[in-house]
C-alpha cells in the first residue's frame, strides 16, 4: 500500500515549502547558538600521487560562516597523550554547518572535490584563536528529517601547522604564517635596503629584476647592485679567541683554553 498522500508527497514527509521552512529554522538556530568561523579551502600545490599528501598546500580564500560546536562541555578525543615520542595533544570537536549556507557562500570551484566540504580543509574559530582540520564530513545526520539532509557535521581535530601558505586577507589568520612558519625562502632578501626617496637607507643598494616579456613587469631577481652581508662578524668567534688569549700576551686570560696549543687548560700558559 502506498503512503498517505495527504501527509507525504512520495519523497518524505512534507512539501517543499515545509522543507524550506525547516531548513530556515535550522539556519536561524545556528545563527543564534553558533559561532562565527572561517572556512579555508585547501589548494594543492605539489601533490604526492603515491602518499596522497601535499606538504606545500596553501590557503588563499576564507569564507565566514556560522557553525555550531557540538562538544559544548569540552574537547573530545584522547586529549593529552604522553608517549616515548613526547607530549601529543589530540583535541577533537564536531562543527555543524548548514548545507545551503555552505553552498551559497563557498564557491564549488574553491574546493578540490566540488559540491561538499573536503577533508583537509581548515576551519578557523576566532573565539578560540584556533585552527581545526576536517577529518571526516558526515552528511547523513540527522537522518532524513522531513525527507532531506539539511546539515553537514564536520568532524575536526586541532590543525598541526607545517609552514603552509596563508594568504586569505584576514590578518588574524595570515599572522599565523609569520609567527610559526619555518620556510627560509620567505626571508631570503630580508637584508636588502630600500631605494625609495625619503627612506633612511635610500640609495644604498637595490635588486636588479629581469623584465617579463609577457606584460613588461619585473619578476625575476638576476643580480644585486651591491654586496649584501650574509655572515655575522662574530661567526669566526674572534671575540672568543681574544678572550681565550690567542692574540694577547697577557697571562690574565679570563676563560680556560682547551685548544691544541693548550690541551690541559692551564690558565696563563
Amino acid at each position: 500500500m502506498a503512503v498517505n498522500h495527504y501527509f507525504q508527497g512520495g519523497k518524505g514527509i512534507g512539501n517543499q515549502s515545509e522543507k524550506r521552512l525547516y531548513e530556515d529554522l535550522i539556519i536561524e538556530g545556528l545563527k543564534i547558538f553558533g559561532q562565527d568561523c572561517y572556512y579555508l579551502p585547501r589548494t594543492l600545490v605539489n601533490r604526492d600521487l603515491i602518499l596522497g599528501e601535499d606538504s606545500l598546500s596553501k590557503f588563499d580564500d576564507s569564507y565566514l560562516l556560522e557553525m555550531y560546536m557540538e562538544t559544548t562541555e569540552g574537547f573530545a578525543g584522547e586529549q593529552e597523550i604522553i608517549s616515548k615520542f613526547g607530549l601529543e595533544i589530540r583535541e577533537d570537536t564536531t562543527f555543524m554547518l548548514s548545507k545551503r549556507r555552505w553552498k551559497n557562500t563557498v564557491d564549488n570551484t574553491a574546493t578540490i572535490i566540488q559540491g561538499r566540504p573536503n577533508e583537509g580543509d581548515i576551519i578557523y574559530m576566532p573565539l578560540m584563536n584556533s585552527f581545526f582540520e576536517i577529518q571526516f564530513v558526515e552528511d547523513q545526520e540527522p537522518f532524513f528529517q522531513l525527507g532531506q539532509l539539511p546539515v553537514y557535521k564536520l568532524k575536526c581535530t586541532r590543525w598541526e601547522y607545517s609552514s603552509e601558505r596563508l594568504d586569505t586577507g584576514v590578518s588574524d589568520i595570515d599572522s599565523a604564517e609569520t609567527k610559526y612558519s619555518l620556510d627560509q625562502l620567505q626571508y631570503q632578501v630580508s637584508l636588502e635596503t630600500a631605494t625609495t626617496a625619503g627612506d633612511t637607507d635610500a640609495g644604498s643598494g637595490a635588486l636588479r629584476l629581469e623584465v617579463d616579456g609577457t606584460n613588461g613587469s619585473a619578476n625575476y631577481v638576476i643580480n644585486e647592485e651591491y654586496n649584501v652581508q650574509t655572515q655575522s662578524p662574530y661567526a669566526d668567534n674572534l671575540d672568543l679567541d681574544s678572550a681565550a688569549g690567542f692574540d694577547t700576551a697577557s697571562a690574565a686570560d679570563d676563560i680556560i683554553d682547551f685548544t691544541e696549543s693548550n690541551p690541559f687548560g692551564d690558565i696563563g700558559i
